[in-house]
């Protein structure tokens, strides 16, 4: 069993080890994913990496794209995330495995990859501007650059759960408060990727940015299977955040009107905003 917090997230924390709410993040992490893979303009022959691969969604996806003769270099700072695809390719000699940080690519060569791909990744790395050098750096000349990133700053404050919880607000804030701040996640906003990529020394950058603002979605379905998953890899599941922020009657007087509302299929509400990025290295 391992205890590595990256690849517990991915394989449980996520979505809670809930098939139904891993279902429901397919559609968006697919789009995720297709944004990245077609703005790299991925070539047969193309040799990709992808940096902190995770599940390997991008770098599968990538498979598809570089054809018999292509290669896919999958990257994650998580050894046991990197078992997991190298597991997944079944032996595929396409495929690649280095243990890197994204600030930190040493163990992949000079001008050595026609792509480089992340998503997601940039918010948990303090040094972005030592993360795009890198990325420069392993890029051959003319080679691409393609990233999707949340803009975290734009949602600090939104709604616990996306649901108007003002008659518990006091408790709703509570748990909110245990959720540690990540410095990483919110220091830069979509100017600051723009400024760091071009001086790195990045050319023809493109980027486009779609922000949403208390825009209504779907009821929480499940919420047993909602209060078992985390946000992020270093956050705590809501369940334990609760249970850390709340004495036990607060908690069932929080869970009672959060059930109400799903009983009633109270519609969410959510504002965020993220950017897909794609540069050249000249």
């Amino acid at each position: 069993m391992t205890t590595d917090k990256w690849a517990a997230w991915l394989q449980h924390r996520r979505d809670g080890g809930d098939a139904g709410l891993r279902a429901g993040f397919a559609p968006a992490l697919a789009a995720y994913r297709d944004g990245v893979l077609d703005r790299a303009r991925i070539a047969a022959g193309d040799t990709v990496l992808d940096v902190g691969t995770g599940t390997g969604l991008l770098g599968f996806g990538a498979l598809e794209r570089v054809g018999a003769n292509g290669r896919v270099v999958f990257s994650d700072i998580s050894a046991d995330v990197l078992e997991a695809c190298r597991s997944a390719a079944a032996g595929d000699d396409r495929c690649s495995f280095v243990v890197a940080a994204a600030d930190d690519l040493s163990a992949v060569p000079d001008a050595s990859v026609d792509v480089v791909m992340t998503r997601s990744v940039l918010i948990y790395v303090p040094g972005k501007a030592a993360a795009f050098a890198e990325m420069l750096r392993v890029l051959r000349a003319g080679g691409r650059l393609s990233i999707f990133e949340p803009i975290n700053r734009f949602g600090v404050g939104g709604r616990l759960f996306g649901l108007d919880l003002t008659p518990v607000a006091e408790l709703a804030a509570r748990v909110v408060a245990a959720y540690p701040v990540v410095e990483a996640m919110v220091d830069f906003d979509e100017r600051d990727l723009l400024r760091l990529v071009r001086e790195a020394g990045f050319r023809d950058v493109v980027m486009d940015y779609r922000a949403e603002a208390d825009v209504a979605g779907p009821p929480i379905a499940d919420w047993e299977a909602l209060r078992h998953t985390a946000p992020n890899p270093l956050a705590p599941t809501y369940a334990e955040a609760m249970a850390a922020a709340l004495t036990p009657e607060e908690q069932r007087r929080l869970e009672a009107y959060i059930r109400e509302l799903v009983a009633r299929r109270e519609p969410t509400r959510r504002t965020s905003a993220y950017v897909h990025l794609a540069a050249v290295r000249p």
